[in-house]
């Protein structure tokens, strides 16, 4: 079966990075959507479900990315579901799942680069005040006259 030495497998997202083998379940259900008799007779969606605890090399940084990027296909023992539905063959769900967790993992690993502080520039400070001013002029002519 091609499934299952994929399974197997570990996945490598980068050097010194790896999902174990087995940090990783897989089970295949029936897909949704268009397919006639094929889709109500063939498990062809594949579930990934990975401990994200089980990753080896990644640091704490990544991991509250990944956790924040996951959002709510992190279940609350800390398993990461992934599925795939693209095709109607289950192997090739299978790696586009895999590709989908390495692709997650990776983009976890990427630090955000830290905001620069910017100044507003002489000309949009000028106008900012020019549209407050002519803003309260505006209410100064809407106030009862002053008989005096």
């Amino acid at each position: 079966m091609l499934w299952s030495r994929a399974v197997n497998d570990p996945i490598l997202i980068a050097p010194g990075v790896v999902i174990p083998a087995d940090a990783i379940e897989m089970t295949a259900v029936r897909a949704a959507g268009p397919g006639g008799q094929n889709v109500n007779k063939v498990s062809s969606k594949v579930q990934l479900r990975i401990d994200l605890g089980r990753i080896t090399g990644l640091d704490v940084d990544s991991r509250q990315r990944l956790a924040r990027l996951a959002g709510r296909r992190v279940d609350s023992e800390g398993r990461l579901l992934v599925t795939s539905q693209r095709t109607r063959d289950q192997a090739v769900n299978l790696e586009d799942a895999r590709e989908k967790v390495r692709a997650l993992v990776a983009e976890s690993m990427v630090a955000p680069t830290p905001r620069r502080p910017t100044r507003p520039t002489r000309g949009a400070v000028r106008r900012r005040i020019e549209s407050k001013r002519r803003q309260g002029d505006k209410k100064v002519q809407r106030r009862r006259p002053n008989d005096e």
